[in-house]
């Protein structure tokens, strides 16, 4: 058997570990749904009249717009929950101990790799239904749905490898649960929640020019049928520059520990 296979049968069995951890021990996965859901009740229930109000509607419209922001704030999150996970194996030894088994090097980073996104989607398809639960209207039709998923995916992958080279860049799983956390402001700082021609002139330029708001509108646009403009070139560009960055990241790390 050639070298391929035994790394995908390594890798398979990596992830089958890595799915049963999230099974027997679910509070990260609640967390990663609960909090995006808490923020969406937030603010169309709370917040919704006066921001929809702001953007020419009411909160039903309000509705639509945030969705797309809050959906990809489970990627967020979602990134804070794998640098834990490999900065936990780093610590606690059991790389060590994968490591004098003829196993292939490569599968345990790519068993928490696919583990993660899968969590990180099957925790995005919750929030979008809680979405649609309380008025959430798309207009898109399945070829655009389709183009949602694969956008939503290529930057959720984009975020778990980066991810897993900051679980591995920190010495103790409090730093790593730790430094993620500016990823999760990214999304208040983009057209989330409101459009960036409402905000100060220094924070409206780095509100266009980060990676969370191309994201966001490439997935309104497609959800809703907004004008996407040039925002999906940017969105793919990002994903594929910080999934090629957090992978030499992670692989340079992992082999140098």
């Amino acid at each position: 058997m050639s070298s391929l296979p035994y790394a995908a049968r390594d890798s398979a069995t990596m992830l089958r570990r890595n799915l049963r951890h999230m099974l027997r021990y679910p509070s990260m996965t609640l967390f990663l749904v609960g909090i995006p859901v808490v923020f969406l009740l937030l603010f169309v229930y709370v917040f919704g009249g006066t921001l929809g109000a702001g953007i020419g509607g009411g909160r039903a419209e309000y509705v639509d717009y945030v969705t797309p922001g809050i959906v990809l704030m489970c990627v967020a999150g979602g990134a804070t929950g794998t640098a834990v996970s490999v900065a936990m194996d780093m610590t606690e030894g059991i790389v060590a101990r994968f490591r004098t088994m003829a196993i292939s090097r490569a599968s345990v980073l790519t068993g928490h790799v696919v583990g993660s996104v899968i969590q990180t989607l099957v925790c995005m398809a919750v929030v979008i239904g809680v979405a649609l639960a309380i008025g959430f209207r798309p207009t898109a039709s399945p070829l655009e749905w389709l183009a949602t998923a694969g956008v939503l995916g290529l930057f959720v992958l984009a975020l778990t490898w980066l991810s897993v080279a900051l679980g591995l860049v920190c010495k103790t799983v409090e730093a790593a649960s730790n430094a993620p956390m500016p990823l999760t402001l990214l999304p208040f700082l983009g057209s989330g929640f409101v459009p960036t021609d409402s905000m100060p002139a220094g924070l409206r330029w780095f509100a266009e020019y980060q990676p969370f708001t191309p994201l966001i509108e490439t997935v309104r646009g497609l959800l809703l049928g907004d004008p996407i403009g040039g925002s999906a070139v940017q969105a793919v560009a990002w994903c594929c520059g910080i999934a090629l960055a957090g992978y030499l990241w992670s692989k340079r790390l992992y082999a140098r520990s």
